[in-house]
């Protein structure tokens, strides 16, 4: 994204401004090279094709602000793979990752981690410093590190039914490893801030799990957590986590207490409700349909859809989106029918 438009997004996410509305749109591996019609294998081990396949989305969609820009990810192989989990590659597809830790009780056999030599952290650290003069020089600023969640992480090493049950049958030890997937999420959002330098202004956290445990088990095994690594870091930065599981009505208003700044969440849930859980203590970011709208609707349809969102939220305290990331499949027209729907709705600039 471009400086001005970070500034923009990072107004209305600290509810310093209300209008105009952004459009941010949430891109990584899973729709970049389908889109552009390159494989997955070369896009994620050719550093000058990642570099002019991002540089190529931006100049097709000035108007858009990508989130978190830049992001060099391997599917959702990184943090999951720097804990011991085994990733499967596809020459056309994103990773795989497969279950590790396959007994609870060896969760301590689990060392630290340091992600300038653990496995694909390394890597993307090099990427980040290899392209950062590039991208600035490009007229591009890289304000947000990323990461998976400490739920999600837990959940790939795991398995989603064993973590799920761990909670229940173990809860002792299901907090020794949230202790341990916690801490190294913040340790490899702080490696990329550190590589990136002063540009970083906030960051991203990504984790499902989190809307599927229920208001119970969210207090005890979510909360504290997504709350440690908001207060890792500095109070001004714009915080922003996705979650669009469909099922996380009854903790929305609770997530507004962690320290994130910005929900995108699931299209499931109505503006106008998700408002209602939230108040004014965060900016949402959403919630067009990412599939039956993004992926397999028309122009009309997806512009039909931003309007509503636009008018039912009275575009406060909102940032268009769609509810989730940009599914594989998207087309260009329907980009194009998000920024025609925030054009017309923002007015003339």
């Amino acid at each position: 994204m471009k400086l001005e438009q970070w500034q923009a997004f990072k107004g209305v996410a600290k509810r310093r401004l209300s209008q105009p509305v952004p459009l941010a749109l949430i891109v990584d591996s899973p729709w970049i090279p389908g889109y552009l019609g390159v494989s997955h294998l070369d896009y994620y081990l050719d550093p000058e094709l990642w570099f002019q396949s991002n540089l190529s989305i931006l100049q097709q969609f000035p108007e858009v602000t990508f989130i978190p820009s830049w992001w060099v990810e391997y599917g959702m192989a990184i943090e999951p793979a720097a804990m011991g989990a085994v990733v499967q590659f596809a020459r056309n597809d994103t990773p795989g990752v497969r279950p590790s830790l396959h007994r609870l009780e060896d969760v301590e056999k689990i060392p630290p981690v340091d992600p300038y030599t653990n496995s694909f952290m390394a890597l993307a650290l090099h990427l980040y410093e290899k392209h950062k003069k590039r991208i600035f020089e490009a007229g591009y600023t890289l304000p947000l590190v990323t990461a998976r969640g400490p739920l999600c992480l837990a959940a790939f090493l795991r398995g989603v039914t064993a973590f799920m049950i761990d909670m229940i049958e173990n809860p002792q030890l299901t907090h020794r490893l949230l202790e341990k997937t916690t801490a190294t999420v913040i340790a490899w959002l702080k490696a990329q801030a550190e590589v990136i330098g002063d540009s970083v202004e906030g960051l991203f956290v990504l984790d499902d799990i989190v809307g599927m445990i229920g208001p119970r088990n969210y207090q005890e095994f979510a909360h504290p957590y997504l709350k440690q690594i908001c207060d890792a870091f500095p109070e001004p930065w714009v915080k922003v986590y996705h979650n669009d599981a469909p099922s996380m009505k009854g903790i929305l208003g609770d997530l507004a207490e962690t320290g994130f700044d910005v929900l995108n969440w699931s299209k499931v849930i109505d503006v106008v409700e998700a408002r209602e859980h939230v108040g004014d203590r965060l900016c949402l970011m959403g919630n067009v349909d990412p599939l039956d709208i993004g992926v397999r609707g028309t122009p009309q349809q997806m512009e039909a859809a931003c309007q509503s969102v636009l008018e039912a939220s009275g575009g406060k305290g909102l940032i268009l989106s769609l509810g989730g990331g940009t599914s594989p499949g998207m087309l260009r027209e329907n980009i194009q029918a998000m920024i025609v729907a925030a054009r017309k709705f923002n007015g003339p600039s």
